[in-house]
């Protein structure tokens, strides 16, 4: 199971998504990798938070980085959760570990949260965040930006309505690298996510979110 997000577990929907899941398939342990946000990492002021949320599922709680552990050392984990910061340092690193085999085991066999810049390169390639923010990539100096390759036929652009006043006409650059990729890009709000399975991309609950409110909604009427 996948979920991309962009602020991690913050929203009692998708926590609530990961409570329903472990009443089937019972789930104890979590790591965090902290490798994106360089050079805080451990420290990064995130961490706090994003640690409550997988202990209010009352798991166990660990950090793990690319640039000083195994990778291996992450099929010890029921959840893998990926934070968010630089998506070039973040990449480059997963790509020097060889770590993105051992990303689809964990994705295939366990629970796989990216959040922000920790979901962008699970994707089959940043191309379109370059296209953005290349001064991010300025001293990381990444020159394959393919991806880990977990979606082949869309995307996520986490943060949307916050980054709509800082990229000018960002979602008509949006559509246009819909068009030119044939891809389709799901606009993430913080406390949103895209949750599918891998390899079986048909099997995602891409709007398990949308259909949630809409019954919420109904319950109401």
């Amino acid at each position: 199971m996948i979920m991309l997000t962009s602020d991690g577990l913050s929203s009692e929907k998708i926590l609530d998504i990961l409570k329903e899941r472990k009443k089937y398939i019972p789930f104890s342990t979590s790591v965090i990798i902290t490798t994106a946000s360089f050079p805080y990492k451990e420290k990064d002021y995130h961490i706090p938070r994003i640690t409550a949320e997988l202990e209010s599922l009352g798991l166990t709680v660990d950090y793990f980085d690319f640039d000083t552990d195994k990778p291996e050392k992450l099929l010890d984990y029921d959840v893998v959760e990926i934070n968010g910061g630089n998506p070039f340092y973040l990449l480059k690193a997963i790509k020097t570990a060889k770590a993105e085999e051992i990303l689809k085991k964990i994705s295939m066999e366990k629970i796989l949260i990216g959040i922000s810049a920790g979901a962008l390169v699970l994707q089959r390639n940043i191309d379109f965040i370059a296209s953005l923010t290349p001064e991010m990539n300025d001293e990381v100096g990444l020159t394959d930006l393919t991806g880990v390759d977990l979606t082949s036929y869309f995307e996520i652009f986490p943060h949307y309505s916050r980054y709509l006043n800082r990229f000018e006409g960002l979602e008509d650059k949006i559509k246009e690298h819909e068009k030119a990729n044939n891809c389709e890009v799901y606009r993430r709000d913080d406390g949103e996510a895209v949750i599918f399975t891998y390899p079986e991309e048909l099997e995602r609950i891409n709007n398990i979110l949308d259909e949630m409110e809409m019954n919420e909604t109904n319950m109401t009427d």
